[in-house]
């Protein structure tokens, strides 16, 4: 480490590792990271990112973006990486985690659609080596800078969530994710902030609003015309604008904020398209979802 520790403070490269789940999409981040340009090394030990970062430091400007992925096959994961970032940190040299998370049914599905078993099931079934890399990953889920729920992303919209969050300048702006969400379908896991819509009267029993969603004109003017509605706004922009001053503060660059209903068609859509706006016009970068207005 002499090399990195001499040379890191004067310009320090920008190194991201890539974790999380098996089947959540670590190869797919990887790729979309190297598409931009980043030096992207796969299935890489913990011990050996300082190498390779010293390796980056001595090509003089060669490398400049280098992304590891990094599992739990290596039997000493969580040791090894926190070792490893914290004496990079030390020297100069920050890394941001990146970590890709998806519910245990979602990890079924995809390694039964691949015909795999998971790396960490030896003899036992399926959803028992799923178990086991949730439990060695826990600590890691909890202190990552970025966390990105990938069971209700396509390719496409992963590789554009995560291009927004890596690409250059990224490293130093705030950027929140917003997905609108229905409680009967189930918490976004990667939730930071989640916002509770269901104080709010209930589009659904109005016959003519049913089939349309929070999108749609008569639904917004009608939530927001409810008693409450426009306190409940000012009160939840004011909590998000004071979770993104304490964000930076903390040096935190990702977030995602969560807003329910029951359905997640009528007023989580139409809240959450309010905040993010309100929170663009304060210059915030915000990337706004609507997973569930196409479910019944």
């Amino acid at each position: 480490m002499s090399t990195t520790r001499s040379k890191l403070n004067d310009a320090p490269l920008e190194l991201a590792v890539i974790t999380g789940l098996s089947g959540a999409g670590r190869s797919t981040a990887a790729k979309c990271l190297e598409d931009l340009g980043w030096y992207v090394v796969d299935n890489l030990p913990p011990s050996l990112i300082s190498n390779v970062v010293d390796l980056a430091v001595r090509s003089h400007g060669g490398i400049d973006r280098i992304a590891v992925v990094v599992d739990v096959r290596s039997r000493a994961f969580s040791s090894d990486l926190r070792e490893t970032l914290d004496t990079l940190a030390r020297a100069g040299q920050p890394a941001r985690v990146l970590f890709l998370d998806a519910p245990d049914e979602i990890l079924v599905r995809r390694f039964d659609g691949v015909r795999r078993p998971h790396p960490l099931q030896g003899e036992g079934r399926l959803v028992e080596g799923i178990e086991k890399e949730r439990e060695l990953l826990r600590d890691w889920r909890s202190q990552a800078d970025l966390v990105v729920d990938t069971s209700e992303l396509n390719v496409h919209e992963l590789r554009a969530q995560i291009a927004s969050a890596f690409e250059a300048g990224a490293a130093d702006e705030l950027h929140l994710s917003m997905v609108s969400f229905g409680y009967k379908h189930g918490l976004p896991v990667d939730a930071d902030v989640v916002i509770d819509c269901r104080l709010l009267p209930n589009p659904h029993w109005i016959a003519e609003l049913r089939p349309l969603t929070g999108e749609d004109e008569p639904v917004r003017d009608y939530v927001f015309a409810q008693p409450g509605a426009a306190e409940f706004l000012d009160l939840a922009s004011a909590l998000l604008r004071r979770y993104e001053q304490g964000y930076v503060g903390e040096g935190k660059h990702y977030a995602t904020i969560a807003v329910g209903c029951t359905g997640g068609r009528h007023r989580s859509v139409a809240v959450s398209a309010e905040l993010a706006r309100r929170l663009r016009e304060d210059g915030v970068e915000v990337q706004l979802t609507h997973r569930d207005v196409e479910r019944e």
